[in-house]
């Protein structure tokens, strides 16, 4: 899943991957929902995290 991403992704990446807008990222990051940090002040998501995130919301089991 999400192959054509690297292993850090963007806010940016982050709205492509889930099909959302900059204000729900935020809110998923803040909300600690998906695992992230800052460099800077740019946010890094690691796509497992995201990965994780999905399958946490679908139900779905690994």
């Amino acid at each position: 899943m999400f192959e054509s991403y690297d292993d850090l992704v963007t806010i940016e990446d982050l709205c492509e991957m889930l099909g959302i807008g900059k204000n729900a990222a935020y809110e998923l990051l803040q909300r600690k929902l998906i695992k992230s940090f800052h460099i800077g002040r740019s946010w890094k998501i690691p796509k497992k995290a995201v990965e994780e995130y999905i399958y946490q919301q679908s139900g779905i089991k690994k």
